[in-house]
C-alpha cells in the first residue's frame, strides 16, 4: 500500500465514493469530515497528499488549507469543489494548492490528480531568486526593478505546484522565458518542456500538433505523430498565443484538462499523460472572452496562477542593466571589443518607449555589435530607426513655450546680449529644428552635437 491520502469530506456518500475509487487504485486512506478532525489526523500522521473539501461545516476550506501549509509546506493539497464556487478553487491554487478537481468529476481524473501529487511530494529543489551581479539574475531574466522581483517570487512559490499558469503581456515582454523559468525551477525540471505556438499553425493542423495524429488518418498524415501534448508527458507544455486556438480545439483542451487524458487524431482509444500547462498571450484575455472568441469556462481552468509581464518602458533602470549584459554577451560571441554605452546612449536607452520591449532592445544591441569596431557605443551606431523612435516620442511631450529673442535683422547678437546663457541656447536648438522641418537628427547636424544631447535637453525643459 502506498503512503495514505487524507480526504476531508463532510458528505459521507461522497466521502464513501472517493475511498472506494482511490482504494480500488492502490491508495489507502485516512478519512474526516469536519475541518476539526481533519487538522487532527493531518498532525497526527503527516500525510503528503490531502484531498480537501472547500465547503466544511465549522469551517472555511481555504483556513484549513492555509494551517496544512504552515505546518508542512511540502504537502500537495487538491481542494475539491463544486461549479458555483470555482472561484474559490482558484484562491486556493494562489494560496498554495497543488491542484483542484470541480465537482463532477470521473475515477480517472481523480486518481491521474492524486498520481501526479504523490509523485512530486519529494523535496522540492533549493531556487535562489537571483544572483547579483552586474543587476538582478533570475533563470534568463535581468532586471531588478519591483515589479520584475515580484514576478521571481511568485514564480519561486509556486514551484511545487501543478497549477496552470497563464502569462500575459506585450509582444517581447519575455513570456517565453518565463515559462521555461517556471518549468526550470518546478519539480518537473527533469522534464522535457514543450513549447507550441499556437498563432503559427493552421487551424486544421493544431489538433494534430497538441494531441497527436495516426498513420492515414489524413490526407498527408504519412506516419504517426506524437502531439505536443505527448511529448511533454511528464513535464510542461507550454501554448503560446492561447487567443489565437480555434474554438473547437478549445473544448478538446478543456477536456484534456480535465481527464488528463490525449486522444490522436484517428485514435479509438484515449492514452493518460502528465503534464502541466503553461499558457501565454499578447492580448487581453478578458476582452477575448467577451468578446465569445475564447470559452469562458476554460479561460478560468487555465487563468489560475496569472502572471503579467509588464512593458520594458515601464520597468525603470532595467533597460540598462539588461544592455549592459547583453551588450558583453554580443561583443564576445561575434568577437568584437565593444565594452560600454556612452552616457548619451544610456540617457536615450531609459527614455525610449521600446514599442518591440526586450526584443527590439536586443535586436538594437546584436546590429550595434555586428556593424561596428570601438570600444564604446555612440549614438552614431545605432540603427536609423531607433533614432527616429526617440524623436517620435520627444515630438509627442507637451511643448512649452520656446522663449522670444527680438534679433534685429542686421545685427543678430545684440538681440542676444544680456539674455541667460540657458535661453539663448534652448533658442538656438528650438529654432534650428524648426527650420530643419522639426528634425532631431537633421537639426543635430547642423549644430554639430549628438542627437541624445537635444533630446536630453528637450525633456528637462519639459
Amino acid at each position: 500500500m502506498t503512503e495514505p491520502v487524507l480526504l476531508i469530506e463532510d458528505t459521507l456518500s461522497l466521502q464513501m465514493v472517493y475511498e472506494a475509487v482511490l482504494a480500488k487504485a492502490g491508495f489507502s486512506v485516512l478519512s474526516a469530515g469536519t475541518a476539526a478532525d481533519g487538522l487532527a489526523m493531518f498532525q497526527a500522521h503527516g500525510p503528503k497528499v490531502v484531498l480537501l473539501d472547500l465547503m466544511l461545516p465549522d469551517r472555511p476550506g481555504l483556513d484549513l488549507m492555509a494551517d496544512m501549509l504552515r505546518i508542512a509546506p511540502d504537502s500537495r493539497v487538491i481542494v475539491i469543489t463544486a461549479n458555483a464556487s470555482i472561484n474559490w478553487a482558484v484562491e486556493a491554487m494562489r494560496g498554495g494548492a497543488f491542484d483542484f478537481l470541480v465537482k463532477p468529476f470521473d475515477e480517472a481524473r481523480l486518481i491521474a490528480t492524486v498520481e501526479n501529487a504523490r509523485m512530486q511530494s519529494g523535496l522540492l529543489p533549493v531556487v535562489e531568486p537571483f544572483a547579483d551581479s552586474g543587476g538582478a539574475r533570475f533563470q534568463g531574466f535581468i532586471g531588478s526593478c519591483d515589479k520584475m522581483c515580484e514576478i521571481y517570487e511568485k514564480i519561486r512559490s509556486i514551484r511545487g505546484s501543478m497549477a496552470t499558469v497563464f502569462i500575459s503581456g506585450e509582444s517581447g515582454t519575455g513570456k517565453e522565458v518565463c515559462a521555461q523559468a517556471i518549468h526550470d525551477t518546478s519539480t518537473r525540471a527533469k522534464g522535457p518542456f514543450v513549447p507550441l505556438n499556437c498563432g503559427a499553425i493552421p487551424p486544421d493542423l493544431l489538433e494534430s500538433e497538441v494531441f497527436g495524429h495516426l498513420k492515414g488518418s489524413f490526407t498527408g498524415a504519412i506516419a504517426d505523430k506524437v502531439g505536443a501534448a505527448g511529448a511533454a508527458d511528464g513535464g510542461t507544455l507550454f501554448l503560446d498565443e492561447i487567443c489565437e486556438m480555434d474554438m473547437n480545439l478549445q473544448t478538446k483542451l478543456l477536456r484534456f484538462l480535465q481527464t488528463s487524458t490525449i486522444k490522436p487524431v484517428g485514435a479509438e482509444v484515449a492514452r493518460k499523460v502528465n503534464v502541466r500547462i503553461i499558457c501565454a498571450t499578447n492580448r487581453d484575455p478578458y476582452e477575448e472572452v467577451k468578446a465569445g472568441r475564447f470559452r469562458e469556462d476554460l479561460f478560468y481552468r487555465l487563468h489560475v496562477v496569472p502572471i503579467h509581464l509588464p512593458p520594458l518602458r515601464e520597468r525603470g533602470d532595467d533597460v540598462l542593466e539588461i544592455a549592459d549584459h547583453m551588450l558583453a554577451v554580443f561583443a564576445r560571441e561575434e568577437g568584437r571589443n565593444i565594452e560600454a554605452l556612452d552616457p548619451d546612449v544610456r540617457a536615450l536607452f531609459r527614455r525610449l518607449p521600446w514599442p518591440g520591449n526586450v526584443r527590439q532592445l536586443l535586436n538594437v544591441l546584436r546590429n550595434v555589435v555586428v556593424l561596428n569596431e570601438g570600444r564604446i557605443v555612440t549614438t552614431t551606431m545605432l540603427p536609423l530607426e531607433i533614432l527616429h523612435l526617440s524623436e517620435e516620442n520627444a515630438t509627442a511631450l507637451p511643448q512649452q513655450p520656446v522663449p522670444t529673442l527680438t534679433l534685429p535683422g542686421d545685427d543678430p547678437v545684440a538681440g542676444m546680449i544680456g539674455r541667460p546663457l540657458a535661453e539663448i541656447e534652448r533658442f538656438v536648438i528650438e529654432e534650428t529644428i524648426a527650420r530643419e522641418g522639426g528634425s532631431v537628427t537633421r537639426a543635430a547636424r547642423v549644430l554639430d552635437v549628438s542627437p541624445s544631447t537635444i533630446y536630453r535637453k528637450r525633456e528637462a525643459w519639459n
